[in-house]
């Protein structure tokens, strides 16, 4: 005996459903840590008091580096 139904798929609602829902997002890959070179200097943004920042720039061009060694020495950090 043969069989002469014909093969549909599953429920049509479903498959089209299935075809149109959203795929789910792929994780970030993981960043490489970026290897860390001697002395560098980070860039960083900090809010600072105006009258501390104008007591610094007063002095003229290396204030940046003048915060730096007065941040150094109070934390204790050897360089």
């Amino acid at each position: 005996m043969s069989n002469n139904r014909t093969r549909r798929p599953g429920d049509p609602w479903k498959n089209a459903e299935a075809v149109f829902k959203p795929a789910a997002p792929k994780a970030p890959a993981a960043a490489a840590p970026r290897p860390a070179l001697p002395n560098a200097k980070e860039l960083v943004s900090l809010r600072i008091d105006r009258d501390v920042l104008e007591h610094f720039q007063a002095d003229g061009p290396g204030w940046q580096d003048r915060i730096n060694a007065i941040l150094r020495e109070a934390s204790g950090v050897d360089h």
